[in-house]
């Protein structure tokens, strides 16, 4: 998990992926969401996906669940599909669009020259 905490520096955006047929998945949410916004930009674009929606009959997470867990958290959320595709596509090009939003607004300022990092 230290690995993995060096790839968000830096970042504006991220995926925030769980299986919704493991609630084991959906429940390191908060300490992945909480690494997120500690250690990315201030203004992190975050976008929760519920991965496998093609296995909904071993569904463990429901989507009213995952859905709260986003608003609470002022998380975009998607449900995705890996094997098929749906809405994989959707949820890189709406956190690229939120980002690209923020910086047009102003809210989110581009990377500096000499700066490190600015992932997706």
């Amino acid at each position: 998990r230290s690995v993995t905490r060096s790839y968000y520096r830096g970042a504006a955006g991220a995926l925030l992926v769980y299986d919704i047929t493991s609630r084991e998945t959906y429940n390191a949410l908060t300490d992945w969401l909480t690494d997120a916004r500690t250690l990315a930009s201030p203004n992190i674009v975050i976008i929760l996906c519920g991965n496998k929606k093609d296995l909904d009959a071993e569904r463990e997470v429901t989507f009213l669940e995952a859905s709260r867990f986003a608003q609470e958290n002022e998380l975009m959320f998607l449900e995705t599909s890996a094997l098929t595709g749906e809405n994989v596509e959707e949820a890189f090009l709406k956190c690229a669009r939120t980002i690209l939003n923020k910086i047009e607004s102003g809210t989110e300022r581009g990377g500096d020259p000499g700066e490190g990092g600015g992932g997706i």
